[in-house]
């Protein structure tokens, strides 16, 4: 059986309880009433003024005077936890767990807060994992989130209107008791017109609106010894919540090619295999089903994996793009599976997962797209570089086609389930 964090995200938040809860969030003063919030919910306003309830520390990139912004938080490790391209009345895109914000309490095991491009670190599982101790067997009550990529703020170095720029310094354990001393750079920056315009290869159309924003990350080896794939490496893991509709579907481009060479198209078994109504595997796109209403997910071998994935979302007429580092022959990303492996870095260079209930409960209407970067041996003072830029648009579907295609080669009707 294939088991993600992804997976644990949902099942460890069902079973959290009250004697789980250890202490509060530590930023900002607490106030779980909304009642006061002016905007309305589902508003990028309205969660602006619910984050600032919270966190003194928070940045919203851009100004009122632009329609296009986003929300930073340091105190939730540099994530960009939502975005617009309407100003502060227009359509938030990324999920938040307002309930868990609200409360004012971390769990055990994971606080999942919610966030459209958050930084972790791979892999999960395995003799290399990063989220068990040493012995411990690979099971829910064992795995923890490294304090570090959850609850732990990242330094804030410097901020403009445009531009956030982030450190920390971690000091990680692995499975089989090797240290990582990593030093962590995020630079979260709002992407213009032009930027947008260049990364769909044509000009945005009149019609419609737009929000781009890019994370570039950078791991460094901040130890003294070499890093290592006998003693285990370590990856740059970009992950998002977006807010799923019923009418919300995942478009991923792969590599044509005979199976002998490129290996399987896609693994589709993480939680069982995914109904066959849920995911469509064309002549090169692959489209997968992301109401939040079935808990799944895909995952695409670096070999078949392009550097861009996509979403369309029908009900609301928005196109989500992301596009991330694919280096050219890079073959070892890690694999995350929970059990000693025979190929540890033989996983996945692209994800895309959607929630659902589990025993009539659900964690959020969201699904993910995530990108990582392959596992490098780094000397002292080396690093890796991985950058994961996200893209929304909104508007007429004539003009919404025109992107798709130049950016997917299909049209907004061919990614449909």
């Amino acid at each position: 059986m294939r088991i993600s964090l992804t997976s644990l995200v949902m099942i460890i938040m069902l079973s959290c309880n009250n004697n789980q809860q250890e202490a509060a969030v530590k930023s900002g003063e607490r106030n779980s009433d909304t009642a006061n919030l002016k905007m309305k919910p589902g508003s990028f306003g309205y969660d602006v003024d619910f984050l600032k309830q919270y966190q003194k520390d928070l940045l919203v990139l851009g100004d009122s005077a632009h329609r296009s912004q986003i929300i930073v938080s340091p105190a939730f490790q540099g994530r960009v936890m939502t975005s617009t391209a309407e100003g502060d009345s227009g359509m938030s895109f990324g999920w938040l767990n307002h309930a868990l914000i609200s409360s004012g309490q971390i769990t055990e095991h994971i606080n999942a807060f919610g966030g459209e491009d958050r930084f972790w670190l791979g892999p999960e599982g395995g003799q290399f994992a990063l989220y068990f101790k040493k012995g411990n067997a690979f099971t829910f009550e064992n795995w923890y989130v490294p304090k570090e990529l959850d609850t732990e703020p990242f330094n804030l170095i410097s901020s403009s209107a445009t531009e956030a720029k982030l450190e920390k310094e971690m000091h990680l354990e692995n499975y089989s008791g090797n240290v990582f001393d990593i030093k962590v750079q995020r630079k979260i920056k709002l992407l213009d017109s032009s930027t947008i315009a260049s990364t769909i290869a044509m000009a945005i159309p009149v019609s419609i609106t737009s929000v781009g924003f890019e994370s570039e990350n950078v791991i460094t080896n901040n130890g003294k010894g070499k890093w290592n794939d006998k003693t285990g490496l370590v990856s740059i893991w970009i992950l998002s919540m977006l807010n799923a509709s019923p009418q919300t579907t995942i478009a991923i481009p792969f590599k044509q090619g005979d199976s002998s060479r490129l290996g399987k198209i896609v693994t589709d078994n993480y939680f069982g295999k995914v109904p066959a109504d849920r995911l469509n595997v064309k002549q090169n796109i692959m489209l997968f089903k992301a109401d939040g209403n079935h808990r799944s997910k895909i995952g695409i071998s670096p070999s078949r994996a392009l550097p861009r994935a996509a979403s369309y979302d029908a009900l609301n007429q928005v196109l989500t793009i992301v596009e991330f580092n694919l280096p050219d022959g890079k073959k070892n990303y890690v694999n995350s599976l929970w059990e000693i492996q025979k190929q540890p870095f033989a996983g996945d260079a692209v994800n895309a997962y959607n929630d659902g209930p589990i025993d009539g409960k659900q964690m959020g209407k969201f699904y993910e797209l995530e990108s990582s970067s392959p596992a490098e041996s780094l000397a002292p003072g080396q690093s890796l570089q991985h950058i994961h830029r996200t893209i929304h648009f909104k508007g007429d579907k004539t003009s919404l086609d025109k992107i798709a295609l130049s950016f997917l080669g299909v049209t907004t009707d061919q990614i449909k389930l």
